[in-house]
């Protein structure tokens, strides 16, 4: 049976992400799990927090009439609710429960407000590097992803974002802290993005892609975006914040100052439906309700990132260590991420090329893996680090 042909064509350009996780499928199978280091999936591996855990318990438990029935398309207006308050007080702004959807994760939510703004053709500006699924997500919509570089330090030039809208630029991803570089974006990038988009002669929404926002470092903080760029619509979920990948539970929200704001409303509680999503899980609504302002410890992440940046320090690794989520965007001693990502997997270890995030000569790792792990596969980074420079690759 014939697939479609965009779909064969995406297949051939499929995340790298998941190819090196298979990769690491086949190499446990061969080595054994003990002789492979996995830094190419990002799976939290810490377990949620107490309070949220009893919190789904008593809620199953109470099975209440209706529990597990539809409700309305943009979710309990009682959730919706504690979402708007939470925002308000961390923003500045005026959010209602009518701005807020639950949405099946942080993809759902950014698929809803794609699918609610783009016609065939429409742009869409991705700054490199960048998530790999946004190019899917945008496909799905008939858009088009416009890639506009970072600068060296992996932060947005609003000069260059400018330069790139067309009267087709419909929307602009930023997502901070970045993944796959750790990345924070500080108030003074937003505001000038800000300042930039509030010149341009048509309106260009940015979708504030948030999942990491709880996950930073060394005492920081991600600023708002929304209270920087009028325009904004947020995308998130407890998928890291709360270790709950699996169970798909996030939101859309919609800044009060959002241009057009009640037609947009009324389309993204349409295309909430029209995707398939119908609704983001019940349980799981009622368990966020109660819990919304809850996080897991970021400080075991953090010990490992600096376990891990200390070690490639010193081997020679040029190492920028990340201010949030829970990645390592490490630069390769030699120019071909591909092929030192190969040399790695000789070693055991397996990381993500950058090329695949849009920034070749880097490589992506992921901090989920247990620290013993991250120790013992030391020896293979240095390994592969001295095979380059003793030119054996």
């Amino acid at each position: 049976m014939p697939i479609s042909r965009a779909i064969a064509q995406q297949l051939e350009n499929a995340s790298w992400i998941r190819r090196m996780f298979e990769e690491g499928v086949r190499l446990k199978r061969e080595r054994g799990a003990e002789a492979v280091f996995d830094f190419s999936l990002g799976n939290p591996d810490v377990e949620p927090p107490t309070a949220v855990i009893e919190t789904l318990r008593r809620v199953v438990a109470g099975n209440r009439p209706g529990s597990h029935g539809y409700m309305p398309n943009p979710g309990y207006p009682e959730v919706r609710a504690t979402i708007a308050r939470k925002l308000a007080r961390e923003t500045g702004l005026d959010f209602v429960a009518d701005d807020i959807f639950m949405t099946v994760g942080a993809a759902g939510a950014c698929n809803v407000i794609l699918k609610s703004l783009l016609d065939p053709g429409d742009e869409v500006i991705v700054l490199a590097p960048f998530f790999p699924e946004y190019q899917f997500y945008i496909g799905n919509h008939s858009g088009k992803m416009v890639l506009v570089d970072t600068d060296d330090e992996f932060l947005p030039d609003a000069e260059k974002i400018a330069a790139a809208i067309t009267p087709r630029t419909r929307a602009l991803i930023l997502n901070a802290p970045n993944n796959p570089t750790g990345r924070i974006y500080p108030k003074r990038v937003l505001d000038e993005i800000g300042q930039m988009l509030s010149r341009v002669d048509h309106p260009v929404v940015v979708i504030s892609d948030e999942p990491y926002k709880a996950f930073v470092y060394d005492g920081q903080h991600q600023p708002e975006v929304a209270a920087s760029i009028a325009n904004t619509a947020i995308c998130n979920s407890w998928s890291k914040s709360l270790g709950l990948p699996g169970e798909r539970i996030g939101y859309l929200a919609l800044s009060p100052r959002l241009d057009g704001l009640a037609a947009l409303r009324g389309a993204c509680a349409f295309a909430n439906r029209t995707l398939g999503y119908i609704n983001a899980p019940a349980i799981w609504q009622r368990v966020i309700n109660e819990t919304a302002d809850e996080t897991i410890n970021p400080a075991p992440y953090e010990r490992k990132r600096n376990v891990l940046c200390d070690a490639l320090k010193k081997i020679g690794y040029e190492v920028r260590p990340p201010e949030g989520s829970f990645y390592i965007f490490l630069k390769t001693p030699i120019a071909d991420d591909v092929a030192f990502t190969r040399i790695l997997a000789e070693q055991g270890v397996l990381a993500v090329p950058g090329v695949g995030f849009g920034r070749a000569g880097y490589i992506r790792l992921s901090l989920t893996i247990p620290l013993e792990q991250i120790q013992n596969s030391i020896g293979g980074f240095e390994r592969a680090f001295l095979a380059c420079n003793s030119r054996q690759c």
